[in-house]
């Protein structure tokens, strides 16, 4: 019995210890539970969803660019691309080489992965591959147990529907360099571009926009089963400009094949409505990446493809600079508009000979006169008396040789000479410098948007701004109307003298620009010539009667040049046009104008809300593409 009663307490004090221990254990396991799914559960669950779910960025649309009727100049195509987000494989080495062995990855974009891959957070998207086509795509997606990491995204990549038309005005984007991420880490995004040149530069902050989030449920092999949820990124704003696109497609067709540029503005508030160069590129192939043939063959070009004639060509303006010459006259009281000015052909200065156009000389000249017959030595002669300080300050107040507020970057200022500037070369101001000064020669450039400021603010006694930004986001910009320009501080008076003479030159007999003279009569246009010399001819040269500058070679014949408002009575749009190399302005440059302003005033762009006519035809095959 003693014996029985000892196993039972034996047994009752193992199971109390079993029962002990396993109390414990469930204990631990409840509080461990507990921890786990109470207390640290939500981190759990986090942990689970990253598992699970696949966050990414989105690169927000690029605002569009439009031309004054809406026609899109710059608009998005839907661009289908591989990315790589690095923090969803272990080894992303081996996941590149199972993508090169798919899709082959050379040297370039094999480094260029490796940089981002170091500059990026892991979290970011690193682009490994843009265009793909359909083939490419099922290629990845058969494959994608073997690429951890790789994701097929759809988005966006800039067009360009008239292409070289409108490159140097609309710009390009391109992707953002190292210094850019530095800045701002959303430019890594994978297809994000950023403007380089032109309206996209100048407005790139307000066309990039913000960028969105999508959120992707995932299998264990990272294949995506569905789209859990989607915030788009917001649409950069849209950018409105001034011009027409249909005008700028006939300015075009106008200069041909020269290397020329031409410039129309409405004289009455500055919009600029057309600002061509010939010849341009096709700013797509700055989208994918330019080649170095490519490169080279753009810089080896001597008519300069990549610099926008208009806004950084500069040029001697020649005998279309007469005008400021005359009021810097005129209202320095150095000469009066009946002073009678004699000719003979030449002017002599001490020991040197300066030379008219036109041999035989132009005998006795008043203001008008001058003017009409472009007399280089009229000009001579008012130039002496002036000075070349008044002259100057008179043509900077007519916006040449100053930096004009204009929406686009890389614009040059020119240059206006003046004693001061001399002095601080380290030379004396001569007087021979202020004569060929009186001719647009000698030191001075300017750009051919600057002449067509010039000619506006002739034609509209107003200090007009040269602008291309006609709205933003919708809203109209500021320079809209004539009220926003402020009146130009010359007397009424002196600028209606020069706006007679200009009119003489085109519709007088003996005017140097019959060819400027519109076909229609009750519509008349006021312009002025200019050859602008490129090299030095001596006087033994031009003395000995055989000198012709068409005979030339092409880079030392002198510049085209041609200034011109239209309708005289009631100036609305003025225009210039150089021609480069192109010998003389009322053979060349004259003529171009004459055509440039009957389509402007056909057309009428500025009193229209709908193109004039369905002429703005974007170019085919001018989309994006790799």
């Amino acid at each position: 019995m003693k014996r029985a009663v000892k196993r039972t307490g034996v047994f009752t004090r193992r199971a109390l210890l079993l029962m002990g221990g396993q109390v414990a254990i469930l204990g631990m396991l409840g509080s461990r539970l507990y921890q786990v799914q109470v207390r640290e559960g939500a981190r759990f669950t986090t942990l689970a969803n990253e598992n699970r779910i696949s966050a990414r960025m989105i690169a927000p649309p690029r605002g569009r660019i439009l031309d004054r009727f809406g026609v899109v100049v710059a608009g998005n195509s839907t661009n289908w691309r591989a990315v790589l987000i690095a923090e969803q494989t272990n080894d992303v080495a081996a996941t590149l080489d199972a993508f090169s062995a798919l899709l082959p990855l050379n040297e370039y974009e094999r480094a260029r992965i490796d940089r981002e891959l170091h500059r990026r957070r892991k979290f970011i998207p690193v682009l490994i591959r843009e265009f793909l086509t359909w083939d490419d795509m099922a290629r990845i997606e058969v494959n994608a147990p073997n690429l951890p990491g790789i994701v097929v995204d759809a988005g966006t990549t800039r067009e360009y529907p008239f292409g070289e038309q409108l490159a140097h005005v609309v710009g390009y984007v391109a992707p953002p360099n190292d210094q850019d991420v530095a800045d701002d880490p959303l430019l890594g995004l994978p297809g994000l571009r950023i403007g380089r040149a032109g309206i996209e530069k100048y407005h790139d902050l307000a066309l990039r926009g913000r960028a969105g989030a999508v959120r992707l449920e995932v299998n264990a092999v990272g294949r995506v089963i569905r789209e859990l949820d989607r915030q788009d990124g917001v649409q950069g704003e849209e950018v409105g400009l001034t011009l027409d696109a249909g005008l700028q497609q006939s300015v075009l067709r106008t200069l041909g094949d020269e290397s020329a540029s031409a410039v129309v503005m409405d004289c009455r508030n500055g919009e600029v409505l057309a600002m061509a160069t010939n010849p341009s590129f096709d700013p797509i192939l700055f989208n994918a990446g330019v080649s170095q043939a490519q490169w080279l063959e753009w810089n080896a070009d001597r008519r300069t493809p990549l610099i926008n004639k208009a806004t950084s060509g500069l040029y001697a303006p020649g005998s279309t600079f007469k005008m400021a010459v005359a009021l810097a006259g005129l209202e320095s009281r150095a000469i009066s508009p009946t002073d009678r000015i004699h000719c003979p052909g030449y002017l002599d200065i001490g020991n040197t000979r300066f030379h008219c156009w036109r041999k035989g000389g132009h005998g006795m000249l008043d203001l008008q006169g001058g003017l009409k017959h472009s007399c280089d030595v009229y000009f001579y002669e008012v130039a002496r008396r002036t000075g070349i300080d008044p002259i100057a300050a008179m043509a900077n107040r007519f916006g040449l040789g100053v930096e004009l507020a204009l929406d686009l970057p890389g614009q040059r200022p020119g240059l206006i000479p003046t004693r001061a500037w001399r002095v601080s070369h380290g030379h004396a101001w001569n007087l021979g410098d202020t004569i060929v000064s009186g001719i647009g020669q000698g030191f001075i450039q300017v750009t051919p948007l600057q002449l067509a400021t010039y000619v506006s603010r002739i034609a509209s006694a107003r200090a007009v701004q040269p602008h291309l930004t006609r709205k933003l986001g919708g809203v109209l910009r500021p320079g809209a109307t004539a009220a926003d320009h402020p009146p130009l501080a010359v007397a009424d008076k002196l600028l209606h003298m020069v706006r007679q003479g200009m009119w003489a030159v085109v519709n007088e007999p003996g005017g140097t620009a019959p060819l400027a003279r519109l076909a229609d009569p009750a519509v008349q246009l006021a312009g002025k010539t200019g050859s602008a010399q490129v090299r030095r001819v001596s006087r033994e040269l031009r003395e000995s009667g055989h000198f012709d500058s068409g005979k030339l070679p092409w880079e030392y014949r002198p510049h085209a040049l041609f200034v011109a408002y239209a309708p005289y009575d009631d100036p609305r749009y003025a225009v210039s046009v150089v021609v480069e190399h192109g010998n003389a302005g009322a053979a060349a440059a004259a003529p171009m104008a004459r055509d440039i302003m009957t389509e402007v005033l056909r057309r009428d762009p500025v009193n229209q809300t709908n193109p004039p006519v369905a002429d703005a035809t974007p170019l085919p095959g001018n989309q994006a593409r790799s």
